[in-house]
């Protein structure tokens, strides 16, 4: 089946989806979006995902344009008209048509889009060996706690990683990491899970609290504060988290061997875990 798309109020083909170059997502990055996955074709945790979407819209004073009970049933309408074994869905929401000018418009309809894409997983094989990732300075604006559509920065980090060669790019701010470019980061301390806190310094990831609720289930002590850059080449095991890539392990970080340089005990238990749980 094609990727498919729905547009305020129609679905139709994606390559057929236009927005006006007047939408102040386009000129102003105005806009806040969540992606969810499917597993077994079933939407994953969609009513977290809703709940930090409204969060991001509140903080911009914007409107979703419709409920999250009636998202959800859109987004169950796209799961059933794409038909893929596994979906990406991707839902924006900016603030709508308007002519030029910083300032909020007196009136506009939000835009509303939602896209589906077949998923395509991270082959076993990478996430057993794990991957590598390098350091960068974060260099965001100050609330990225808000998912909103500016992603330029995350972008730029992004392309480094990828001309480096390497997996993710592990954001640093004063000497303290913060998260990766798409996922939030977590290291593992003399036998604690430690990840930054929440709070306007990271965004913090739906699958990021499920990981963290699954340690505490395992016994397993949880830290949520601020490592250094130092700490995070020191300790013996680094893992990823985020709607895509998972419970994924980090054996190397700007050249330096983490651990035994391969996944360990930590992150491989909660990577079954969260495994079972998502089935």
């Amino acid at each position: 089946m094609p990727d498919i798309a729905y547009v305020n109020g129609r679905f139709g083909s994606l390559a057929d989806a236009v927005v006006s170059i007047e939408d102040r997502g386009f000129q102003f990055g105005d806009g806040v979006y969540e992606v969810i996955r499917t597993y077994r074709g079933q939407p994953f945790a969609i009513e977290e995902h809703m709940a930090r979407l409204e969060r991001s819209a509140q903080a911009l004073q914007l409107s979703i344009g419709q409920t999250s009970a009636q998202w959800s049933s859109l987004i169950r309408e796209g799961l059933r008209l794409s038909q893929f074994a596994e979906t990406k869905i991707y839902l924006q929401i900016t603030r709508g048509q308007a002519p030029r000018d910083h300032p909020f418009p007196v009136s506009s309809a939000p835009t509303t889009v939602l896209t589906f894409r077949e998923l395509h997983p991270l082959d076993v094989s990478v996430r057993n060996a794990g991957v590598q990732a390098m350091s960068i300075e974060d260099i965001r604006w100050g609330r990225c706690d808000i998912k909103s559509v500016n992603l330029l920065a995350n972008v730029l980090a992004r392309q480094r990683a990828k001309e480096a060669g390497v997996f993710e790019a592990i954001l640093v701010r004063e000497g303290t990491v913060t998260e990766g470019s798409v996922s939030n980061v977590m290291v593992v301390r003399n036998g604690a899970v430690q990840t930054a806190p929440e709070g306007r310094r990271i965004l913090s990831g739906v699958t990021r609290a499920i990981v963290l609720d699954l340690a505490r289930k395992e016994g397993i002590p949880v830290a949520e504060s601020f490592v250094t850059r130092e700490e995070l080449l020191a300790a013996s095991e680094v893992f990823l988290t985020g709607t895509t890539v998972e419970v994924l392990p980090v054996v190397r970080v700007d050249g330096h061997m983490i651990g035994g340089g391969s996944p360990g005990p930590v992150s491989q238990l909660l990577s079954r875990r969260f495994e079972a749980l998502v089935g």
